[in-house]
């Protein structure tokens, strides 16, 4: 799913300190480990995924696509889904889990916005290893239970760091949902509206 739009860290939170970016990797698939060097290693990878053997498999069995498009950050199909907005043409993986990621927005994006939308990506990838439709047909963006524990995954965990909730709304604010639709997602994910 494409991400939030960028959004500037709270003064008063940010991310995890050992947090890292390879900003320069070049277009094509790398490791999910050489575009977020010791993500495994964060506290917030363990409240992810408990279980250490599966933490393992999932950090070192994903890649990250980055493509020149002016995108934001997705987890690739395995198949084009049914109902793709016209015009996007997302990346498909069908063999491997991919996180496809913009290269504009690893390189200019604040800290804060790629910590979260990481995890939020690497919460749809646990997901649809669970069996769950990320692109269900009949589900509106904000119904969707795999986009609001995503959401709400990565919100507990900033809120954890000590980012304030405007900060929060500003990331919520996604340009595909309108503002029904953004309020909903804030209550959904325990964020306080202004």
């Amino acid at each position: 799913m494409p991400p939030p739009r960028a959004t500037r860290p709270s003064p008063a939170g940010g991310v995890p300190p050992r947090f890292r970016i390879a900003r320069d990797l070049p277009v094509g698939r790398h490791p999910l480990l050489a575009a977020f060097p010791g993500l495994d290693t964060l506290d917030t990878a363990r409240r992810h995924e408990p279980d250490a053997a599966a933490r393992e498999r999932l950090h070192h069995e994903t890649f990250v696509e980055i493509v020149a498009q002016d995108v934001w950050m997705y987890v690739a199909p395995r198949a084009l889904p049914k109902g793709v907005r016209r015009g996007w043409r997302p990346v498909v993986s069908p063999d491997a889990d991919c996180i496809v990621i913009g290269q504009e927005h690893l390189r200019d994006s604040p800290e804060l916005t790629l910590f979260l939308d990481i995890f939020h990506e690497l919460c749809h990838i646990r997901q649809r290893a669970a069996g769950r439709d990320l692109w269900p047909e009949n589900l509106g963006y904000v119904e969707r239970p795999t986009e609001v524990e995503a959401y709400k995954f990565v919100v507990d965990e900033a809120h954890r760091f000590g980012v304030a909730d405007d900060v929060l709304r500003d990331y919520l604010r996604v340009e595909w949902i309108d503002d029904d639709e953004h309020r909903a997602l804030l209550d959904a994910v325990g964020v306080a509206r202004r």
